[in-house]
């Protein structure tokens, strides 16, 4: 009797950790698979960013067109490492309304921030919104290259996507006025 008590109060000391260790197992395997399913997104997603160009140079070339077309500058700072900054991409250039808003206000431009090009003199020229923020971040000039506004990506989050109406109201506020 007493040999079956104890096996009884050692199975009950150690029932709770293979319970434990089962639901770590669980969780780790969900974690695998989420990330998994991540990485599949984001292979299948557009690549609008470019690590060698040269971004100084460009932007000035944008804000030049910006201005002769009476529109703003948008610059998404980001990476293709990033399924966020992927994300926002394709939900502009997939939905209609959004797109429309975008090129008919806007010149629009994927600055890039990876390991391989930080663009640091860049960025520090706008204030390292990165740093504050996370990516992307949007950076929004007026036709002569003046810093309007920046944007936190995350209040334009909506579950695992954007908010139709919150981005379309961030592109509204920021287009130039005409």
């Amino acid at each position: 009797m007493k040999r079956t008590l104890i096996k009884f109060a050692l199975a009950a000391l150690l029932l709770p950790a293979f319970s434990f260790a089962q639901t770590t197992a669980d969780a780790d395997a969900a974690k695998l698979e989420a990330k998994k399913k991540a990485e599949e997104e984001k292979a299948a997603l557009p690549k609008p960013y470019n690590e060698t160009e040269n971004a100084e140079a460009r932007i000035a070339e944008l804000v030049k067109k910006a201005k002769k077309e009476h529109k703003n500058v948008i610059l998404q700072a980001g990476g293709n490492w990033c399924i966020w900054c992927l994300r926002f991409n394709n939900f502009v250039q997939t939905t209609p309304e959004l797109k429309s808003l975008v090129d008919n206000n806007y010149v629009y431009y994927h600055l890039n921030y990876s390991p391989k090009n930080k663009n640091e003199k860049v960025f520090a020229q706008y204030g390292n919104p990165g740093d504050k923020y996370g990516y992307p971040v949007f950076i929004v000039l007026d036709g002569n290259g003046k810093q309007i506004h920046t944007q936190d990506s995350a209040v334009l989050e909506e579950g695992k996507g954007y908010s139709l109406e919150k981005v379309k109201s961030f592109f509204e506020t920021w287009k130039p006025k005409k």
